[in-house]
């Protein structure tokens, strides 16, 4: 392998009347030797290849040759300013070398981390900049957008992952192609974006099944809100995420959840039918909006008090929020709902009930046991 100190580079660099070459050798960095006649090494943040060839005689596609691949980026190899009978070529210590610039070919620095290491995605490298976990040439990084290049020496320092294998949910049910959990109140049904510090219903599934492993998903085919408990299913194979999928698309899958809300509803049994958009106003809420998508939800009340009312929810189309908007919008909001009524212990909405055909062609109806708190409160039941 060739070899060079930061000396003999710094020599080579003043005879090719490079700025700074006369400063100290702490500005040349990462050598490397690539082959037993060139070296690789960064000067002032710029990407070098000294190459050591007495036969090349300036030939530049035979010089390319050599250095092809090992360059990273595009680049060309600079014009020896002395007279020589030479044009690219420059004695040395009794050789000729020749000096090869790569260029500064910029790129995101998320998109960069993103290409290096694709077991994680672009989100959860930017998360991973966004948290002070990334350098560029010793500093910390200051934005994903950050431009870097190929010499730029880049360096990650990202966190143990958390043991989470001793934290199971509840299984309602587990086969060879579903399993159905009882989800508790609180916990995310996946992480929003790559990163997460909390033991998801994914990260549960995860050691079930086979679909989805690349992703923060797997197993996932719908989801519960953090706030909201109950039954939920995953997959196990692509035959039964490709079966439940066309169910929830095509709205054969029967869901059934109870509620209590903060309030009275005029009409003890009815069908909701009320379009829902986004909140422009606050983009991560929903609203009631003639220019929204149709909404439907049949609710049933089984039970009331002075205050509040135990109910029978069943939606029949599956808008986010569709439950909690629609209930505020009657002025009975779900207890508890921090964004469309008031804050309590928790939010008081339980998946009770999913009704699906799983792919041994069983039509099953799957519950998840009704909370004591749901009922404390109500004498008799409807």
């Amino acid at each position: 392998m060739a070899k060079s100190t930061p000396g003999d580079i710094k020599a080579i660099l003043r005879q090719f009347n490079i700025d700074g070459a006369d400063e100290s050798d702490r500005h040349i960095e990462a050598i490397k030797p690539v082959t037993d006649s060139l070296i690789s090494f960064r000067f002032n943040k710029r990407r070098y290849c000294v190459l050591y060839d007495e036969v090349a005689e300036d030939d530049l596609d035979y010089l390319n040759e050599q250095v092809a691949g090992e360059a990273d980026t595009e680049g060309s190899f600079l014009k020896n300013p002395n007279e020589s009978f030479l044009t690219y070529g420059l004695p040395f210590k009794g050789k000729t070398v020749y000096l090869y610039l790569a260029q500064a070919d910029k790129k995101r620095l998320d998109i960069v981390l993103a290409e290096k290491y694709p077991e994680s995605s672009r989100s959860t490298w930017q998360k991973h900049i966004k948290a002070g976990r990334v350098n560029v040439n010793g500093e910390l990084a200051s934005s994903p957008k950050q431009e870097v290049t190929a010499s730029d020496i880049i360096s990650v320092d990202l966190p143990e992952q958390t043991d989470y294998s001793a934290k199971s949910f509840p299984i309602v049910h587990l086969d060879d192609n579903v399993i159905i959990i009882n989800k508790p109140v609180g916990v995310l049904t996946h992480a929003k974006g790559a990163l997460s510090d909390e033991f998801t219903v994914a990260d549960f599934f995860r050691r079930y099944t086979s679909v989805g492993l690349d992703t923060n998903r797997p197993g996932i085919i719908h989801r519960l809100d953090r706030d909201t408990s109950g039954v939920l299913a995953g997959v196990r194979t692509e035959v039964a995420a490709k079966l439940l999928s066309r169910q929830f698309a095509d709205r054969k899958v029967k869901k059934t959840y109870m509620a209590v809300l903060s309030g009275h509803l005029k009409q003890k049994e009815a069908t909701i039918e009320l379009p829902i958009d986004r909140n422009p106003s606050a983009p991560s809420t929903f609203r009631v909006d003639p220019k929204g998508k149709m909404a439907i939800t049949r609710y049933k009340v089984l039970a009331e008090n002075d205050k509040e009312s135990l109910v029978e929810l069943r939606p029949v189309t599956g808008r986010t929020h569709q439950l909690r908007v629609h209930m505020a919008y009657l002025g009975a909001p779900i207890k508890g709902d921090r964004v469309y009524g008031r804050e309590a212990d928790r939010l008081y909405l339980h998946a009770q009930k999913l009704e699906i055909t799983i792919p041994s062609g069983d039509r099953r109806i799957f519950e998840a046991p009704l909370p004591n708190e749901f009922t404390a409160g109500f004498e008799t039941l409807a």
